[in-house]
């Protein structure tokens, strides 16, 4: 009883309606990394922290973060070093764990009450993944952090971002890169190479661009869900894109 207390509703007098009203939010293991190549900047932390609380106190929307793991550790890595490829994925699923626990920390260091709902059963520090449950913290007003991917090997986050998007029927997938957007080629290597603003399911499939697996793709596509894929460190992003601005790129 005393947990439900402590609890904030969402929707306050002031609070402006967004683009969309449920989001998942997709954010990298490697942006958790900041400028260095693993582990977790706090600093880069608190900034994404800070971006999804002035979200929730500016727009009357629900927020639901899907994070990955790759600053510590990424499946594909191991299995390409010999390791069996499904030990190698839950071991990637156990460092999305730890991101969620970091942002979650600081969120609520922030004031954002938070729940981490894991897909894999770790009793003591996480929920399990129960949809109906993830719906009732979002209508409270809490930020839910989706972590152990889909519980499943050979699965990316990306895939998980688009299934549980799916399945809270969230009305965007906002997935945070360290670009800002989708490019005619890599801009890094290509000085040509031209920023595309809107693209469609079937032109990311058809030209094999890299913005999510093609399982998270056909998963979108096949239920209608845009993607927006936008540069995570640059501030007020995420605000402005609720706020109907065009950043980044658009999937639909």
């Amino acid at each position: 009883m005393a947990e439900e207390e402590r609890v904030v509703e969402p929707i306050v007098p002031g609070l402006v309606p967004g683009r969309w009203s449920r989001i998942v939010l997709k954010l990298s293991g490697e942006a958790f990394a900041g400028t260095a190549s693993t582990g977790i900047d706090g600093v880069v932390v608190r900034q994404i922290a800070e971006d999804i609380v002035e979200l929730r106190k500016t727009f009357a929307v629900d927020v639901a973060v899907v994070v990955g793991g790759g600053n510590i550790w990424r499946g594909m890595t191991g299995a390409g070093a010999g390791m069996d490829r499904a030990q190698a994925d839950y071991m990637g699923m156990l460092a999305t764990v730890i991101n969620a626990l970091a942002l979650q920390d600081t969120l609520e260091q922030l004031g954002q009450p938070t729940r981490v709902q894991s897909a894999i059963h770790m009793a003591q520090i996480a929920e399990p993944y129960i949809r109906r449950r993830a719906i009732r913290h979002l209508e409270k007003g809490r930020v839910v952090i989706f972590a152990g991917g889909t519980g499943n090997p050979f699965f990316t986050t990306d895939t998980t971002a688009a299934l549980r998007a799916v399945e809270i029927e969230a009305e965007a997938v906002l997935k945070a890169t360290q670009v800002d957007g989708i490019y005619t080629a890599d801009p890094k290597k290509d000085p040509t190479a031209q920023l595309i603003s809107t693209v469609s399911y079937m032109e990311v499939l058809n030209r094999g661009l890299k913005v999510m697996d093609t399982t998270a793709i056909t998963l979108c596509m096949d239920n209608g869900l845009p993607i927006v894929v936008f540069d995570l460190l640059a501030r007020g992003n995420v605000r402005s894109l609720l706020a109907g601005e065009t950043i980044g790129t658009l999937v639909s």
